[in-house]
């Protein structure tokens, strides 16, 4: 069975490593001439996660991931704040996770490898139809069409393939504006290395503002102590914020703005909803070429509305069909887990246990609950940012966060 995946992200590459282990014929197309081309922002990886990368790629590269993956058990419970920066409870205790945060530059360069030379990149995919016989074929801006047994859409949120397969866009926009950065703990004055601590947390303000502040520490916090195998990216005690607001005019056209101008142009948003200079700390010591802009997509959390095609020899998997924000931290987890799934399937059909529609069809069936459950816990937290911005929730967020303050240091 001959399988061409389009779209070279965590996904897609996942998949390919999977089938490249199986002994399928597989190859991976994507746009970019670099697989560091990418966010330099974390991933996390939940057990179910791990699970799924087992199956896809051989021990060797686990060994090499986990030993660059900062340990979630190893750091403190995580924190929510207030836009002064009061501390109003914590999050689980995380002494028992089995959770990884790791770059996703380091992430998606291991999953390269695993690809080996089945990986072509700078290829455009322009579309996908099928040849007069049935037969799946991929066309390219730039070179000569390619036919093969299966197509998988990988290629993300605007997915050519999930496009042509739906008759349309399969998510839309979510409402929020993100932007994200890196910032160096040691950048940091005393006072603000002592609130963030080792630990990564959420405030929440009035008018729709909203910062998050992940810790990620390769290194120092390594969920496999294994120096010598280590590729991180991050080499130090590092804090990945995300600054959020409600779409509009304003914030949409900072996304047309770049490093310095852009840090300067977000510092202005979150002054002008009246958060805490020292809060906004970790934004005003970020390296300014890491912060960048984009936009939240989402695909309905009705498992019933996601890959609303019947199942055939071209399908999709990822965001391309459950397009997830970051903010429940687990979409590229569940892109893993759809390739894992897939490549069960596959392989059941290849062995004549099931035939290959049939296993699409399985797969399709899976993915959509899978989808719904991650896009319900995301969009919760993108509601309850949406909320604060309304007048009722703007009054709200400034009369009950102080009160929860003061309930949290009565508890301390």
């Amino acid at each position: 069975m001959r399988v061409i995946v389009v779209g070279g992200g965590i996904g897609g590459l996942a998949l390919g490593a999977g089938l490249r282990r199986r002994g399928f014929e597989v190859a991976v197309f994507d746009r970019d001439t670099d697989v560091t081309a990418t966010g330099g922002y974390h991933i996390t990886l939940d057990e179910r996660a791990q699970s799924a990368l087992t199956e896809l790629v051989e021990p060797r590269i686990m060994r090499r991931l986990l030993a660059s993956g900062s340990a979630l058990r190893l750091r403190e419970r995580d924190a929510f704040w207030d836009r002064r920066g009061r501390l109003l409870g914590h999050g689980p205790d995380l002494s028992g996770s089995s959770s990884v945060d790791v770059d996703r530059i380091t992430l998606r360069m291991l999953l390269a490898e695993a690809v080996g030379d089945r990986l072509h990149l700078g290829c455009r995919v322009s579309g996908v139809e099928h040849d007069d016989d049935g037969t799946p074929r991929v066309l390219f801006t730039d070179r000569a069409p390619a036919s093969a047994d299966l197509v998988v859409g990988a290629d993300g949120a605007h997915s050519v393939v999930a496009r042509h397969l739906a008759g349309g866009q399969t998510n839309s926009p979510a409402g929020i504006i993100g932007f994200s950065g890196r910032t160096l703990l040691h950048d940091l004055s005393p006072h603000e290395q002592r609130r963030l601590r080792p630990r990564s947390g959420l405030a929440v303000g009035p008018r729709g503002a909203a910062l998050y502040v992940g810790f990620l520490d390769p290194v120092g916090n390594a969920a496999l102590d294994a120096p010598e195998l280590r590729m991180s990216v991050t080499t130090g005690p590092t804090y990945i914020w995300g600054a959020m607001f409600p779409e509009s005019a304003t914030t949409d056209s900072l996304r047309d703005l770049r490093d310095v101008e852009l840090q300067t142009a977000l510092l202005g948003q979150f002054h002008k909803r009246g958060w805490a200079e020292h809060t906004l700390e970790v934004i005003t010591q970020a390296d300014p070429r890491s912060v960048a802009g984009f936009r939240f997509n989402a695909a309905s959390t009705r498992a019933a509305d996601l890959a609303p095609w019947p199942a055939g020899r071209i399908t999709a998997l990822g965001d391309a069909v459950h397009a997830t924000p970051p903010t429940a931290g687990m979409g590229a987890g569940a892109a893993i887990r759809d390739a894992a799934g897939l490549l069960n399937h596959l392989t059941a059909s290849a062995a004549g246990d099931t035939t290959l529609i049939d296993a699409i069809n399985q797969f399709e069936t899976d993915m959509r609950q899978r989808g719904s459950e991650v896009l319900t816990l995301a969009m919760k937290t993108v509601r309850w940012i949406l909320a604060t911005d309304t007048t009722f929730g703007a009054a709200a967020t400034a009369v009950c966060t102080p009160i929860l303050a003061a309930a949290a240091r009565l508890r301390r």
